[in-house]
């Protein structure tokens, strides 16, 4: 074949896969806004505590919390990382010390203390993930398990409990009629969507998961990026534990199980790719909003653990599948 035909073979390639994403774009953010006006609407009509100011506050608080994950986990997926599994023992860490290390230097150094310690399983997870090239559902996995039972040991398995009331106060607090809690899921949220879409480390971070070889040859730093993904997950999952820890002046090990499952399930229902190279941080937050509504409305309906887990199941599996064929029509 010509360079002349490779070329235009290359450019009729790139055109589909321009195509391919836009048609994966507007699909799902039509799909998604229809989705969260249907559970609404359907929510309305199952219980009257729906619309509720206090229901729909503790929608927002929880969404909140898990929220801050969502953004960190939302760069892991974009990269190429699959996923981060040691979000449950980095919560743990970042809820048990900074109730823990309030009584030795009070509740703020704790609090900035017990994040950066959270970001250390982040580190460790870069280093194995983006370095060593360990497989990440592998290496987030074995990091997660070992982080979570040094923080058992280092409790000894007992519940750790909150000594500063103010501190309390503050995370329960409100400015301006709205939850501290939201408002800095707010913050983290614009600082996430500005460094994803209009940063240098942004359009790093796209590159490296959309074509690994071809971001390395345009001399992007790949390893770095595909390691920093993973140190935002974790400085975010310390935030989320620190907050969750201080909001229920309580943490256990186990504080954190499910946050990594419900981070993964609102990030791929919100078309973030899960091979990488594609998703925003505003398509994640929407659907979360979408997971966290629609789990809303089944535990007002008495709908049971078992199946809310069977649901969310099936939005995953939709989703990537979904994901697959869209992309795969869109290149083929």
């Amino acid at each position: 074949m010509s360079e002349a035909a490779m070329e235009i073979g290359g450019v009729n390639r790139n055109d589909r896969f321009t195509r391919g994403s836009r048609l994966v774009d507007v699909l799902s953010k039509a799909g998604l806004a229809f989705a969260i006006v249907a559970v609404m609407l359907y929510g309305s009509l199952v219980s009257p505590a729906f619309f509720t100011s206090g229901n729909l506050l503790n929608v927002l608080t929880s969404m909140s919390i898990v929220g801050i994950v969502v953004v960190g986990m939302t760069f892991v997926l974009v990269v190429g990382g699959l996923a981060d599994l040691s979000v449950p023992a980095t919560i743990a860490c970042g809820a048990i010390l900074s109730l823990g290390l309030q009584p030795m230097i009070g509740p703020l150094p704790a609090f900035l203390l017990a994040v950066g310690l959270a970001g250390l399983i982040g580190l460790l997870n870069g280093g194995l993930v983006g370095y060593v090239g360990i497989n990440p559902i592998i290496a987030t996995l074995g990091v997660g398990t070992i982080g979570l039972g040094i923080v058992q040991a280092a409790v000894g398995g007992v519940i750790v409990y909150g000594s500063n009331p103010a501190s309390a106060e503050f995370a329960k607090g409100r400015l301006f009629g709205i939850p501290v809690v939201v408002l800095i899921f707010l913050v983290i949220a614009l600082v996430g969507h500005f460094v994803l879409s209009r940063s240098f480390w942004g359009r790093w971070t796209l590159a490296t998961g959309g074509n690994y070889s071809a971001a390395e040859a345009s001399a992007v730093p790949v390893r770095a990026v595909k390691a920093g993904a993973f140190v935002i997950t974790a400085l975010a999952s310390g935030i989320s534990g620190g907050l969750l820890g201080l909001t229920l002046q309580s943490a256990r090990p186990l504080i954190g199980g499910g946050y990594e499952f419900s981070a993964i399930t609102a990030v791929v229902v919100g078309g973030v790719s899960i091979v990488g190279g594609f998703g925003s941080v505003p398509r994640a937050i929407a659907g979360l909003i979408f997971v966290q509504l629609l789990t809303n409305v089944m535990v007002l309906d008495g709908v049971r653990t078992p199946i809310q887990g069977f649901v969310l199941g099936i939005l995953i599996v939709g989703a990537v599948g979904m994901d697959a064929a869209l992309r795969k029509r869109g290149v083929a």
